[in-house]
C-alpha cells in the first residue's frame, strides 16, 4: 500500500506537466491561427507610412485596379516574367495598361535570372516597357541563386551579368534602378554593400534589416488578402 502510495504520489505532478504542455500547445496554436487571420489583410499605420502600393502577382488571373486603389494603394509594381511578350490577353500588357486606367503609379519588376544572360533579360524589358517619364523607377528582383544553372555559373560572372542588366534597364528607362534584394541574395553576394542604388526589401510584418543599410521600399505582408483578385498581392510600403 506503501508503495502504491509513493507512485501515485509521483505520477500527479507528472500529469499537471503534460497538462501544462498540452494548454501551452493550445494556446501557441491558437496564437499562430489568430497571427495568419490578422495578417490576411494586415498592412503597416498610413500615418507611419502615408505611401503605399502593392505588388501584383504574375500571371492572368483577373485583378482590380480600381479595387486596389480604393483600399488604399498609390502605386502598383507589375512583374514581367519571361515570355511576356507571347502572354494570352490578360497578362502584363493588359495590366499594365488597366493600372494606369485605374490612376495608379506604375512600376515595372524584372525578376533578375542568373542562368540568363543580361542582354536577354534587357531585351524583354525594352520590347514590353515603353520609354516613359511618368513610370516608377524599374526594379529588378534579386531572389534566384545560380545553383541550378545548366551550365554552371560562377558568383562573379552572375555579379558581372547583374552589373550589366542594371545599366542596360537605367538606360531604357531613363532613371536609377530599385534593386528587390532577398536575404538568400545579400548573403551570397553582398549586392547592398557593392551596389549603390536604392533596396526594396521584404519581411512580413517587422522592419527589415538584413542589408545592413536603409530601404527604400518595404514589402510588409507577402500575402495580403484584398477584394482586389483571387490572389493575395505583396502589400509594399515606401519609407519617409
Amino acid at each position: 500500500m506503501a508503495k502504491g502510495a509513493r507512485t501515485r504520489g509521483r505520477s500527479a505532478p507528472r500529469r499537471w506537466l503534460w497538462r501544462l504542455a498540452a494548454l501551452a500547445a493550445l494556446f501557441g496554436l491558437a496564437f499562430a491561427a489568430w497571427l495568419w487571420w490578422d495578417m490576411r489583410d494586415w498592412r503597416p499605420d498610413p500615418g507611419a507610412y502615408p505611401e503605399q502600393g502593392a505588388l501584383v502577382p504574375a500571371g492572368a488571373a483577373p485583378v482590380r485596379f480600381e479595387t486596389l486603389k480604393a483600399i488604399g494603394a498609390q502605386f502598383v509594381y507589375l512583374p514581367l516574367e519571361p515570355g511576356a511578350g507571347r502572354e494570352a490577353p490578360g497578362g502584363f500588357a493588359d495590366r499594365f495598361a488597366a493600372a494606369r486606367r485605374a490612376g495608379l503609379q506604375v512600376g515595372v519588376l524584372l525578376p533578375f535570372d542568373p542562368c540568363l544572360g543580361a542582354d536577354a533579360q534587357s531585351g524583354i524589358f525594352a520590347q514590353m516597357v515603353p520609354r516613359d517619364a511618368g513610370l516608377l523607377p524599374p526594379a529588378i528582383g534579386l531572389q534566384s541563386l545560380a545553383e541550378g544553372c545548366d551550365p554552371k555559373v560562377s558568383d562573379a560572372a552572375v555579379e558581372s551579368e547583374l552589373m550589366t542588366l542594371i545599366n542596360q534597364i537605367e538606360l531604357h528607362a531613363g532613371k536609377p534602378a530599385i534593386l528587390k534584394l532577398s536575404p538568400a541574395f545579400q548573403d551570397r553576394h553582398r549586392t547592398a554593400t557593392a551596389l549603390a542604388r536604392d533596396l526594396w526589401l521584404a519581411r512580413d510584418r517587422a522592419r527589415p534589416d538584413y542589408a545592413g543599410r536603409p530601404w527604400l521600399l518595404w514589402s510588409a505582408n507577402s500575402a495580403r488578402v484584398t477584394e482586389a483578385g483571387e490572389e493575395p498581392v505583396e502589400w509594399v510600403v515606401v519609407q519617409k
